[in-house]
């Protein structure tokens, strides 16, 4: 199977369970701030992508999987209560959370300045690069160059904001749901250029060599962290004792090596804003 077709299956298969999600979970939101409160409730509810693998993507049964849903598992592991993982998408991600459908957002989450002003960002679990993708022939050497480019971007992604941002005046820059949709417009030609991880760069490049896809300029170098409501600083401070002692103990670089192929390099310093 392509990427773009699994992708596409993954993205709608992440539609349908989160309309599950929300119907099932708007009756009764979690109010959990604390670990203590998710050991008595005895289930972690996590948020977390399926549209982006192989940090979040869909097995063969249309349920989560990936890099995020296995360290997910080690986080209820530790805490000692089931897991329910809640399927949520690039735009939705902080409303889920702070209107308490998620305990957490495990979700390849960039830890930008913006994002901290609403949600509380753990340390640092996962990390990847961010580009201007393209083929060899068009001609991208500096941001001044992008002006003439069409450059698609998942909406309110880290790449739709660090573009937005350095892109000159008058750039075309086409907004879509997931990154499904950004890339299919890219291999169709809808589109000049993507910006998107080296994740999608790599797996491009696999299923579609012929279209010579490679990165023009890097964009940012995206440390991911949990995400927690405001008030929730007990269960932030349980998760970054737990990422240091995965870290530590090699379960991280055992979940990297599962779904990149290699073992951890070390993770990304904590932002400083």
């Amino acid at each position: 199977m392509s990427m773009f077709k699994s992708l596409v299956r993954r993205s709608f298969g992440a539609l349908v369970l989160a309309g599950v999600a929300a119907a099932t979970l708007g009756a009764a939101p979690a109010k959990a701030a604390t670990p203590e409160e998710i050991k008595a409730r005895g289930k972690l509810m996590v948020g977390l992508l399926t549209d982006y693998p192989p940090f979040g993507g869909t097995d063969a049964q249309q349920q989560p999987a990936g890099y995020d849903a296995d360290v997910a598992a080690l986080m209820a592991k530790s805490l000692g209560v089931k897991l329910e993982l809640v399927p949520v998408t690039g735009p939705n991600r902080i409303p889920y959370l702070l209107t308490n459908k998620v305990d957490v957002l495990i979700a390849t989450f960039g830890i930008t300045a913006e994002r901290s002003k609403q949600v509380l960002f753990s340390n640092p679990y996962s990390s990847l690069t961010i580009y201007v993708l393209a083929p060899k022939s068009l001609n991208i050497k500096t941001t001044d160059d992008l002006k003439p480019v069409t450059i698609s971007v998942a909406r309110a992604s880290t790449q739709d904001t660090a573009i937005t941002a350095a892109a000159p005046q008058g750039t075309q820059i086409k907004r879509f749901d997931d990154d499904a949709t950004a890339l299919q417009a890219l291999i169709s030609g809808q589109v000049q250029a993507m910006g998107a991880s080296n994740t999608i760069l790599a797996q491009l490049n696999k299923d579609y060599p012929q279209l010579n896809i490679e990165p023009k300029l890097t964009m940012r170098e995206q440390a991911n962290g949990m995400a927690f409501r405001k008030a929730d600083t007990a269960l932030a401070e349980f998760a970054n004792k737990f990422i240091a002692e995965i870290e530590k103990n090699g379960e991280l670089s055992a979940i990297n090596k599962r779904w990149f192929g290699v073992e951890l390099t070390k993770l990304p310093p904590m932002p400083q804003f």
